[in-house]
């Protein structure tokens, strides 16, 4: 017979059922050992996901290893056998196209990696891509005008937060210097930088590393310009860096940043035009799958949704004790004496027994692992490493680079988890969000997201286990002492207040009792078993689907731009800003500076009196055309004991431990290296405070000729300090010195008669070049005196925390054994100069 006739009506279910479960149920082909029964959490969501499914947006949250991408694929079958294909699953790259494909073929779902395929574009198929794939200025789905060329009916986005960078990527133009194009730029916005700084602008000029974000009222006065050197090279015939992008972004420049540095520079929309990919805009379902964060506002500034309910009411399990073991470990949090160094050996001699993957930020933190590391994974070898890992053989200490998200390491491939640092950033653009908003709350969310994706490399089941350290001082720094801990999910924030206890039992114990304690986990301990499974068992979800009102105002004030709406853009961002708590005065700058941006489109007057207005808030912020008041630093009103006390009373409600912590960070940011510059200002800056001085950042706050940094020592006598710790010579330069005596000159025309200062300059030697001529006052802190600075700072801690010695006595008295009041600093931590008398 040539008809098959149950082809054609009663059929098999799973070619007909909508009902994801009856479909998964019905699966003819799926391997029986691996999936016979679903899961009670997938049940629960494809139930849920049923129920709403004509949704046009649907957000749906489940823990890391509850079997997501099943939930997905059979999403998309539900889809097709309704007729609404042709149906897209995206993944963030092309190792876990992989991954999904093998997923699909083992339970028996057509899937096809082919755009052009017929049973794709049929509607009988499923087509997986990574997010590149849908996302680049010629995309094979059509991009802006050119309208839909491959439609999309049913698009499933899984792992969205994961897709992150490369959307980001694909959306930002990055020119090289050595690029023609960045020569032209340059000078068109090189004025507009030097009114903001001489001093950045110099530096970038002369190929010192610098980076500064060119004004919004010279960057709008200039796009058109701009826009015609970016539409010659895009015509050109090395184009290669611009023709997967330019048709992204080039309707967006006018509400565009752009940032200019000694090695490129960045241009990118304020939020990602999504919706210039028609396919994405038009698709009749759209299912974005996400890990169980708690900051879900990617979905709005890279996705477009402003429709907060889509959020608010994402689909969820029933419960959320549905994740692995984790035992998560902060051993200097325990005790803050452990060194880097010896985690590593505790790492090496557990790798013996078991896999440990320690996740490092770069390629220069690698190394610090690299004389223990069996395998080092990057970008080239990450797949047959990951192969590896999983192929049940014992690999021993493998280090994996600025990989947080996308690697799956089940059961034996990872059971030692190491986030070693805070994860990099690297594009200029997010630099200077970096510098806008140091204090807010903002910056922190989007730090926790990534370590949270990072933690869940080692579970991914939920009866796998492993153990998770945190290390690296600015890592646990920002959890422990400012609070991060309250924005995980509500399974890791569980596990992070189990770790919490385990902690107050372990205080100042070494790392060999840490070692007895992780036993627990890795050799199953009954009694620890229950108590960790316990603390998830009653887990809900509860509020962790939170919109972000602020992020949604921003997005929406954005497309309100876009079609020159700016009177409806601003009055959103102006309720954005009446929005934020009066104490987060970093975040109502910044949004204040987004309104005059806006502003200035009708009213140039207005948004310069608004733009003031915001750099009152926030000091770091772009500096307004006639600059601002600068607002001297008063010599300290209470004694130096006094004033420590009290910093450390208000910062740290005087806990011992989180002084530590903290103060290790610190000095963690104090060293000589390239590209760190902001990093160690702020933390000369924050130094003051900690030993009780007054500070300022001249230079970064307003722009007006003054000193990197400066301290007021009591007295009316003031430091004025230049840092040079990226400088890589022996010997420090003309302009160097030039920049130094310009600060003290600065100071002599700002401060009265009464005020003396000492120029300060921090830089690896003490040699001048032959033809600088330094004030003869001028103190430097070279390579040894900023150790010995780094040492006695750290005592001088470790012996006021030690016995909770946090009173004005005791500090008084180690103020001075450490040789940290305003005099001795500078004979202890300073030394004199010297003049090279040849070429």
């Amino acid at each position: 017979m040539i008809l098959d006739f149950n082809k054609l009506g009663g059929g098999d279910r799973f070619d007909i059922a909508t009902s994801p479960r009856e479909i998964f149920v019905s699966l003819p082909n799926k391997k029986e050992d691996k999936f016979e029964y679903p899961r009670d959490v997938q049940s629960q969501v494809w139930g849920k996901w049923h129920q709403r499914r004509n949704d046009k947006d649907i957000v749906i949250k489940m823990n890391t290893g509850s079997g997501k991408t099943i939930v997905g694929l059979v999403i998309l079958k539900s889809c097709l056998n309704e007729r609404k294909g042709p149906a897209v699953y995206v993944v963030p790259d092309n190792y876990l196209v992989q991954q999904v494909s093998s997923e699909a073929r083992d339970i028996g779902i057509e899937i096809t990696e082919d755009h052009l395929s017929p049973r794709f574009q049929s509607g009988k198929a499923i087509l997986i891509i990574n997010i590149q794939k849908l996302v680049n200025g010629k995309s094979v789905f059509g991009v802006g005008s050119d309208g839909i060329k491959i439609k999309i009916c049913s698009l499933l986005i899984d792992d969205a937060h994961a897709c992150l960078d490369t959307i980001e990527e694909q959306f930002t133009l990055t020119i090289d210097i050595n690029n023609p194009a960045y020569t032209a730029i340059y000078k068109c916005v090189k004025e507009s930088l030097h009114s903001q700084s001489e001093d950045k602008a110099y530096e970038i000029e002369n190929q010192t590393y610098a980076y500064m974000q060119v004004p919004f009222w010279n960057w709008q006065s200039k796009v058109s310009e701009v826009f015609r050197i970016l539409s010659n090279a895009y015509a050109s015939v090395n184009n290669d860096w611009l023709k997967f992008k330019w048709q992204l972004v080039k309707e967006y420049l006018k509400l565009s940043r752009c940032v200019v540095s000694s090695k490129k520079i960045e241009i990118t929309p304020h939020f990602i035009p999504i919706n210039v990919i028609p396919s994405i805009r038009n698709a009749q379902r759209r299912i974005f799958m996400t890990a169980t964060l708690v900051n879900d506002t990617i979905l709005t500034s890279h996705f477009g949704i402003t429709d907060s309910t889509s959020i608010t009411q994402a689909i969820v399990p029933d419960s959320a004790g549905d994740i692995g073991d984790r035992m998560i470990l902060m051993p200097q949090v325990i005790n803050p004496d452990i060194k880097d160094e010896e985690i590593k050996d505790l790492c090496k001699e557990i790798s013996q027994r078991v896999n440990v993957v320690v996740i490092v930020p770069s390629k220069e933190r690698a190394k610090f692992w690299k004389d223990k590391a069996d395998l080092i994974l990057d970008r080239e070898n990450l797949n047959d490493g990951v192969t590896r890992l999983r192929g049940n053989q014992k690999v021993g200490l493998v280090i994996l680079i600025n990989r947080y998200d996308g690697v799956d390491l089940p059961k034996s491939s990872c059971r030692l988890l190491v986030i070693d640092g805070v994860p990099n950033i690297s594009p200029e653009i997010d630099k200077i969000n970096s510098v806008f908003l140091a204090e807010s709350s903002l910056k922190q969310y989007q730090l926790i997201q990534k370590i949270e994706q990072g933690m869940g490399r080692g579970v991914r089941s939920s009866e796998d286990y492993c153990v998770v350290f945190l290390m690296g001082q600015a890592l646990i720094s920002q959890i422990y002492v400012d609070n991060g801990m309250q924005l995980f999910s509500p399974a890791t924030k569980a596990q992070l207040e189990l770790s919490d206890d385990i902690s107050e039992q372990l205080r100042d114990k070494g790392l060999n009792k840490i070692k007895e304690v992780m036993m627990y986990c890795l050799d199953r301990n009954s009694n620890w078993v229950s108590t960790s499974k316990g603390k998830l068992a009653s887990l809900s979800y509860g509020d962790s689907c939170q919109a972000n009102s602020l992020i949604i105002r921003q997005r929406k004030a954005f497309d309100h731009a876009y079609i020159k709406n700016f009177t409806e853009a601003t009055q959103e961002l102006l309720e954005a800003v009446n929005e934020v708590e009066s104490n987060d005065k970093s975040l109502k700058g910044y949004l204040k500076q987004c309104l005059a941006e806006y502003i200035n489109f009708y009213d140039p007057v207005e948004a310069q009196k608004t733009l003031i207005s915001a750099v009152k808030d926030n000091p770091n912020l772009i500096k307004p055309i006639e600059g601002i008041a600068y607002h001297k630093l008063e010599s300290p009103s209470l004694e130096q004991a006094r004033s420590c006390v009290n910093y450390l009373q208000q910062k740290f409600t005087s806990n011992p431990n989180k002084i530590l912590v903290s103060i290790n960070s610190l000095l963690a940011s104090l060293i000589f290296k390239p590209e760190t510059a902001n990093e160690f200002e702020e933390s000369m800056k924050k130094l003051a405070c900690y030993i009780g001085f007054l500070s300022q950042r001249p230079e970064q706050e307003a722009k007006n000729g003054g000193p990197d940094v400066l301290w007021s020592v009591g007295n009316q006598k003031y430091f004025v300090i230049e840092c040079k710790n990226g400088a890589t010579t022996d010997r420090i330069s003309k302009d160097y010195c030039n920049q130094l005596n310009g600060s003290g000159e600065w100071f002599l025309r700002t401060y009265d008669h009464t005020s003396k200062f000492t120029p300060i300059l921090i830089h690896p030697s003490k040699y001048f070049d032959f033809d600088a001529s330094p004030n003869q006052n001028t103190r430097i802190i070279d390579l040894d005196k900023l150790d010995f600075l780094r040492k006695n700072i750290h005592d001088f801690f470790k012996s006021i925390c030690s016995e909770n010695r946090i009173n004005e006595k005791d500090i008084r008295e180690r103020l001075i054994t450490y040789k940290l009041t305003s005099d001795a600093f500078i004979e202890t931590y300073t030394t004199r100069y010297f003049i090279n008398k040849s070429k």
